[in-house]
């Protein structure tokens, strides 16, 4: 690029003072207004977490390294960032900004690391777990909407790990998926299938993020859970799980997923319910009402709630398409 054609604001002698403003000045004529006040924020927290800690050479090094030996362990089936962001809590807080949800609707949780993309569509009723050494479970759940509507073809993604803990992209040379599945739910606004009750698992502690957790004195394990992510035009996208109560780590979860509105007590297939959907009476139940909220009320929520936000902070600010920015006008 000729520079002669770029527009730069002259920067002035950099100080330890003055190296923020400067910096955000040489960002300011970024034409898109969310990412202008995306980065002007990124550097003016870095910047001062740097002059408040102090920060050595030796640490903002180790941490760059860090974060490079991050990169280099993800793969395809493998995503260490997502786990990075899991275990500081920045996963759950960017859900909860991002997909607000209404008193009386099914709130999110974290993704994980694990979902995959090589789920089979399955019909209701079917069996997604094939592990001999799991405990039988039926999961028999329904779908709503905010005004007690079911809502039919509501597309369900449902992933577990097997009774070992482990998921089945976890294990080298596996034939194909399994404990996972794709869904819609019927006119009635249910699904069911046959799995296995969920157990509780360590999240990988061989690279990076587990050798952080061990200097911070942290255990890796997350409770038993089973992870749903359910997607229908018109409906806000919701990832979420249920969580069983009583699990050990039900209140130190490794990745902050557990929210108690998503914690349910494992309960006993009746003798009308066993001959309805094939399975042996007194085995295990998943049962839950999930409701789901619209796009739009979700985006109106999201709305108020930054708005509200903004004002708390003392920030003039408006929206672009959806998202605060500065209000200059």
């Amino acid at each position: 690029m000729d520079p002669s054609e770029v527009d730069v604001p002259p920067l002035k002698d950099l100080t330890i003072d003055n190296i923020t403003d400067n910096v955000k000045l040489i960002n300011s004529k970024c034409p898109n207004p969310r990412l202008k006040y995306i980065l002007e924020r990124v550097v003016q927290h870095l910047h001062d977490f740097a002059r408040e800690t102090r920060l050595s050479h030796d640490e903002w090094m180790t941490g760059l390294l860090f974060l490079t030996s991050v990169g280099q362990i993800c793969t395809d089936v493998r995503q260490e960032f997502i786990l990075l962001s899991d275990i500081l809590g920045l996963s759950l807080l960017v859900d909860s900004i991002d997909h607000p949800k209404p008193r009386q609707s099914t709130e999110g949780t974290v993704l994980g690391p694990f979902h995959s993309n090589e789920a089979q569509v399955e019909p209701n009723g079917a069996q997604i777990s094939h592990d001999p050494d799991g405990e039988s479970c039926l999961v028999l759940c329904d779908i709503k909407d905010m005004s007690g509507k079911p809502v039919e073809g509501v597309k369900i993604d449902i992933w577990e790990t097997d009774s070992k803990g482990f998921y089945d992209v976890q294990y080298p040379g596996r034939e194909g998926p399994d404990q996972r599945a794709v869904m819609h739910s019927d006119k009635e606004g249910v699904f069911w299938f046959k799995a296995i009750v969920p157990v509780p698992y360590p999240i990988p502690s061989d690279g990076p993020v587990g050798k952080l957790l061990k200097q911070l004195k942290r255990h890796c394990y997350r409770p038993s859970h089973m992870h749903f992510m359910f997607e229908k035009s018109g409906y806000d996208h919701l990832i979420t799980a249920l969580y069983l109560r009583g699990d050990p780590y039900e209140t130190s979860d490794a990745v902050f997923g557990v929210k108690e509105s998503l914690i349910i007590d494992l309960g006993a297939v009746s003798s009308e319910q066993a001959q309805k959907h094939g399975v042996k009476e007194g085995s295990k139940l998943i049962g839950y009402n999930f409701v789901l909220v619209t796009e739009e009320q979700s985006r109106e929520l999201r709305e108020q709630n930054a708005m509200k936000a903004m004002k708390a902070q003392g920030r003039t600010m408006k929206l672009w398409n959806g998202l605060p920015v500065p209000d200059l006008d």
